[in-house]
């Protein structure tokens, strides 16, 4: 994936997270500090954060800088199942949203378990083994 679109993805979900928080441009960048045409390159992925500002914006919106940096460095299946959610025109802004960050708190819980797709042992992936 390359630096532009990684930039995009976090800028993405930067304003996703701004406009959850129902907080405005002009609130945000005030809170951290920044000015309101900076915070627009960053949202649109334009301009990517100082390390500072990236722990303004995390701390501003109530999120972990490493959320921050991880919504631009995810894999292409995360982006590709994110993307399409983006894309439902049929569900609202809030419900993308939601939605949205629903998956993502269901990938954070399964990061310390087994990893996904992986079936119990005897490869029944109900548990179910019997003879074979």
């Amino acid at each position: 994936m390359s630096s532009q679109e990684q930039r995009r993805l976090a800028g993405a979900y930067i304003r996703q997270q701004r406009k959850l928080a129902d907080l405005s441009m002009r609130q945000v960048s005030a809170m951290v500090g920044i000015s309101n045409p900076y915070l627009s390159q960053i949202e649109r992925g334009l301009r990517a954060p100082s390390e500072a500002v990236a722990a303004g914006i995390a701390t501003a919106l109530g999120v972990s800088v490493e959320d921050l940096y991880e919504q631009g460095e995810g894999s292409e299946a995360d982006g590709g199942l994110e993307a399409a959610i983006q894309a439902a025109s049929e569900l609202t802004a809030a419900q993308r949203a939601s939605l949205t960050e629903i998956y993502r708190s269901f990938v954070r819980a399964n990061d310390g378990d087994a990893p996904r797709g992986n079936a119990p042992e005897g490869g029944d992936p109900g548990g179910a083994s019997g003879p074979e």
